[in-house]
Protein backbone atom coordinates (compact mmCIF):
# COMPACT_ATOMS: atom_id res chain seq x y z
CA UNK A 1 0.00 0.00 0.00
CA UNK A 2 1.46 3.49 -0.88
CA UNK A 3 2.39 5.85 1.88
CA UNK A 4 -0.93 8.57 2.17
CA UNK A 5 0.58 11.66 0.88
CA UNK A 6 0.10 14.88 3.54
CA UNK A 7 -1.40 17.75 2.65
CA UNK A 8 -0.04 20.33 0.60
CA UNK A 9 0.85 23.74 2.73
CA UNK A 10 -0.38 26.23 0.19
CA UNK A 11 -3.09 24.27 -1.08
CA UNK A 12 -6.30 26.75 -1.84
CA UNK A 13 -9.28 25.32 -0.01
CA UNK A 14 -12.96 27.10 0.69
CA UNK A 15 -15.78 28.24 -2.06
CA UNK A 16 -14.53 29.31 -4.81
CA UNK A 17 -19.05 30.15 -6.03
CA UNK A 18 -21.99 31.35 -3.67
CA UNK A 19 -25.60 32.21 -5.07
CA UNK A 20 -26.17 32.92 -8.90
CA UNK A 21 -25.00 36.29 -9.73
CA UNK A 22 -26.94 38.64 -10.86
CA UNK A 23 -27.59 39.74 -14.67
CA UNK A 24 -25.04 42.96 -14.06
CA UNK A 25 -22.64 40.82 -12.15
CA UNK A 26 -22.01 38.83 -14.53
CA UNK A 27 -21.63 41.13 -17.24
CA UNK A 28 -19.31 42.58 -15.35
CA UNK A 29 -17.02 38.94 -14.69
CA UNK A 30 -17.45 38.33 -18.65
CA UNK A 31 -16.47 42.03 -19.55
CA UNK A 32 -14.53 43.79 -16.60
CA UNK A 33 -12.64 41.53 -15.14
CA UNK A 34 -10.70 40.37 -18.23
CA UNK A 35 -9.61 43.94 -18.34
CA UNK A 36 -8.51 44.24 -14.91
CA UNK A 37 -7.24 40.81 -14.39
CA UNK A 38 -3.38 40.33 -12.95
CA UNK A 39 -1.25 37.73 -14.70
CA UNK A 40 1.40 36.79 -12.48
CA UNK A 41 4.37 36.28 -14.57
CA UNK A 42 3.58 39.23 -16.16
CA UNK A 43 3.57 40.87 -12.70
CA UNK A 44 7.46 39.89 -12.82
CA UNK A 45 9.05 43.22 -12.04
CA UNK A 46 10.78 45.35 -9.85
CA UNK A 47 8.54 47.80 -10.66
CA UNK A 48 4.97 46.42 -10.80
CA UNK A 49 3.94 49.98 -11.40
CA UNK A 50 3.41 48.84 -15.01
CA UNK A 51 0.49 47.33 -14.24
CA UNK A 52 -1.24 50.80 -13.52
CA UNK A 53 -1.49 53.75 -15.50
CA UNK A 54 0.79 57.03 -14.99
CA UNK A 55 1.04 58.57 -11.55
CA UNK A 56 1.18 55.49 -9.43
CA UNK A 57 4.13 55.61 -7.05
CA UNK A 58 3.93 51.99 -4.96
CA UNK A 59 1.61 49.10 -5.17
CA UNK A 60 -0.18 47.28 -2.23
CA UNK A 61 -1.92 44.26 -2.72
CA UNK A 62 -4.57 42.70 -0.07
CA UNK A 63 -5.19 38.81 -0.04
CA UNK A 64 -8.38 37.65 -0.24
CA UNK A 65 -10.88 40.77 -0.20
CA UNK A 66 -13.96 39.27 0.51
CA UNK A 67 -16.71 41.55 -0.71
CA UNK A 68 -14.06 44.30 -1.73
CA UNK A 69 -14.98 46.96 0.78
CA UNK A 70 -11.70 47.83 2.04
CA UNK A 71 -9.53 47.51 -1.12
CA UNK A 72 -11.95 49.80 -2.53
CA UNK A 73 -11.83 51.93 0.11
CA UNK A 74 -8.19 52.40 0.68
CA UNK A 75 -7.92 52.69 -3.93
CA UNK A 76 -10.37 55.79 -3.44
CA UNK A 77 -8.46 57.40 -0.50
CA UNK A 78 -5.20 56.88 -1.91
CA UNK A 79 -5.46 57.21 -6.33
CA UNK A 80 -1.70 57.31 -6.23
CA UNK A 81 -1.28 53.96 -5.22
CA UNK A 82 -2.09 50.86 -7.16
CA UNK A 83 -4.09 48.72 -5.45
CA UNK A 84 -3.74 44.46 -6.72
CA UNK A 85 -6.71 42.35 -4.78
CA UNK A 86 -6.61 38.23 -4.94
CA UNK A 87 -9.51 36.39 -4.43
CA UNK A 88 -10.68 33.32 -5.56
CA UNK A 89 -14.38 33.53 -4.68
CA UNK A 90 -16.13 35.16 -7.37
CA UNK A 91 -19.44 36.26 -5.92
CA UNK A 92 -17.02 38.63 -3.70
CA UNK A 93 -15.53 39.87 -7.19
CA UNK A 94 -18.48 40.47 -8.93
CA UNK A 95 -18.92 42.69 -5.55
CA UNK A 96 -15.80 44.28 -6.02
CA UNK A 97 -16.37 45.05 -9.91
CA UNK A 98 -19.45 46.69 -9.25
CA UNK A 99 -17.66 49.17 -6.72
CA UNK A 100 -14.76 49.86 -9.37
CA UNK A 101 -17.42 50.61 -11.82
CA UNK A 102 -19.66 52.77 -9.64
CA UNK A 103 -16.43 54.88 -8.30
CA UNK A 104 -15.00 54.63 -11.41
CA UNK A 105 -11.50 53.23 -9.57
CA UNK A 106 -8.90 53.13 -12.09
CA UNK A 107 -6.39 52.02 -10.01
CA UNK A 108 -7.07 48.31 -9.11
CA UNK A 109 -6.23 45.54 -10.61
CA UNK A 110 -7.38 41.41 -9.70
CA UNK A 111 -6.13 38.15 -9.86
CA UNK A 112 -8.93 35.80 -9.27
CA UNK A 113 -7.45 33.24 -7.90
CA UNK A 114 -4.53 32.01 -4.98
CA UNK A 115 -2.54 35.33 -4.05
CA UNK A 116 0.44 32.83 -4.01
CA UNK A 117 0.60 32.54 -7.07
CA UNK A 118 1.22 36.01 -7.28
CA UNK A 119 3.68 36.36 -4.62
CA UNK A 120 5.73 33.21 -5.92
CA UNK A 121 6.77 35.59 -9.24
CA UNK A 122 7.15 38.93 -7.66
CA UNK A 123 10.53 40.18 -7.20
CA UNK A 124 12.08 40.71 -4.19
CA UNK A 125 10.98 44.40 -2.51
CA UNK A 126 8.33 44.97 -4.80
CA UNK A 127 5.06 45.70 -2.72
CA UNK A 128 4.80 48.42 0.09
CA UNK A 129 1.86 47.03 2.18
CA UNK A 130 -0.02 43.79 2.47
CA UNK A 131 -3.30 43.54 3.78
CA UNK A 132 -4.69 39.92 5.20
CA UNK A 133 -8.15 40.62 7.03
CA UNK A 134 -9.92 38.15 8.81
CA UNK A 135 -8.48 34.89 7.39
CA UNK A 136 -10.57 31.76 7.86
CA UNK A 137 -9.31 30.95 10.88
CA UNK A 138 -9.29 26.79 10.06
CA UNK A 139 -10.18 26.32 13.66
CA UNK A 140 -10.34 22.82 14.03
CA UNK A 141 -7.10 21.26 14.96
CA UNK A 142 -6.56 19.31 12.22
CA UNK A 143 -7.47 21.99 9.76
CA UNK A 144 -4.66 24.51 11.17
CA UNK A 145 -2.28 23.68 8.59
CA UNK A 146 -4.77 25.28 5.93
CA UNK A 147 -4.19 28.37 7.64
CA UNK A 148 -2.86 30.93 4.92
CA UNK A 149 -0.45 32.32 7.50
CA UNK A 150 2.51 29.90 7.41
CA UNK A 151 6.29 29.80 7.67
CA UNK A 152 6.23 29.28 3.69
CA UNK A 153 3.75 31.99 2.91
CA UNK A 154 5.62 34.41 5.29
CA UNK A 155 8.73 33.92 3.29
CA UNK A 156 6.83 35.00 0.07
CA UNK A 157 5.44 38.22 2.12
CA UNK A 158 8.81 39.07 3.51
CA UNK A 159 10.48 38.20 0.02
CA UNK A 160 7.86 40.78 -1.61
CA UNK A 161 7.54 43.40 0.89
CA UNK A 162 10.46 46.34 0.27
CA UNK A 163 12.05 47.16 3.65
CA UNK A 164 9.86 49.18 6.10
CA UNK A 165 7.03 47.84 4.26
CA UNK A 166 3.73 46.67 6.16
CA UNK A 167 1.95 43.97 6.39
CA UNK A 168 -1.69 44.26 8.12
CA UNK A 169 -3.49 41.34 9.53
CA UNK A 170 -6.85 41.30 11.44
CA UNK A 171 -9.02 38.31 12.87
CA UNK A 172 -12.02 38.28 15.66
CA UNK A 173 -10.35 34.92 16.46
CA UNK A 174 -8.16 34.58 19.70
CA UNK A 175 -6.28 31.35 18.27
CA UNK A 176 -5.57 33.02 15.34
CA UNK A 177 -4.39 36.01 16.73
CA UNK A 178 -1.89 33.41 18.85
CA UNK A 179 -0.85 31.46 15.54
CA UNK A 180 -0.11 34.91 13.45
CA UNK A 181 2.08 36.35 16.84
CA UNK A 182 3.54 32.98 16.84
CA UNK A 183 4.22 32.68 13.58
CA UNK A 184 5.88 35.90 12.85
CA UNK A 185 7.71 35.50 15.70
CA UNK A 186 9.20 32.33 14.65
CA UNK A 187 9.80 33.70 11.27
CA UNK A 188 12.10 36.88 12.57
CA UNK A 189 11.64 39.06 9.88
CA UNK A 190 8.43 41.35 10.78
CA UNK A 191 8.48 43.69 13.90
CA UNK A 192 5.23 43.95 15.87
CA UNK A 193 4.79 47.65 15.32
CA UNK A 194 2.48 48.17 18.39
CA UNK A 195 3.45 50.06 21.37
CA UNK A 196 0.34 49.05 23.86
CA UNK A 197 -2.34 47.12 24.09
CA UNK A 198 -4.62 49.97 22.22
CA UNK A 199 -2.53 49.70 19.50
CA UNK A 200 -4.31 46.14 18.94
CA UNK A 201 -7.25 46.70 20.02
CA UNK A 202 -8.41 50.41 18.17
CA UNK A 203 -8.67 50.39 14.38
CA UNK A 204 -6.26 52.93 12.80
CA UNK A 205 -8.07 55.72 10.83
CA UNK A 206 -7.07 54.73 7.59
CA UNK A 207 -8.31 51.53 8.07
CA UNK A 208 -11.99 50.94 7.65
CA UNK A 209 -14.78 48.78 8.32
CA UNK A 210 -15.90 45.81 6.79
CA UNK A 211 -19.06 44.11 6.67
CA UNK A 212 -17.65 41.07 7.81
CA UNK A 213 -16.08 42.85 10.89
CA UNK A 214 -19.70 44.42 11.49
CA UNK A 215 -21.06 41.13 11.65
CA UNK A 216 -18.43 40.18 14.31
CA UNK A 217 -19.01 42.50 16.15
CA UNK A 218 -22.92 42.37 16.24
CA UNK A 219 -22.26 38.49 17.17
CA UNK A 220 -19.91 39.06 20.37
CA UNK A 221 -16.72 38.47 18.84
CA UNK A 222 -13.59 41.08 18.86
CA UNK A 223 -11.56 41.95 16.31
CA UNK A 224 -8.04 42.60 16.20
CA UNK A 225 -5.47 44.50 14.30
CA UNK A 226 -1.94 43.86 13.97
CA UNK A 227 0.50 45.73 12.05
CA UNK A 228 3.97 44.33 11.42
CA UNK A 229 7.18 46.46 9.43
CA UNK A 230 9.20 44.14 7.06
CA UNK A 231 12.73 44.13 8.67
CA UNK A 232 15.84 44.14 6.39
Amino acid sequence: MADKQSTPVNQLYGRRKGPRLRAHQTRLVERLLPQLRVDPAEARTSQPQHLFAAGCNEVWLEIGFGGGEHLAWQASNNPDVGFIGCEPFINGIAKLLSTVEADKLTNVRILDGDARELLVCLDPGTLARIFLLYPDPWPKRRHNKRRFINQSTLAQIHSALKPGGLFRVASDIPDYIRWTLIELRRHGGFEWCAGGPQDWRSRPHDWPATRYEAKAVREGRTPCYLEFRRQP
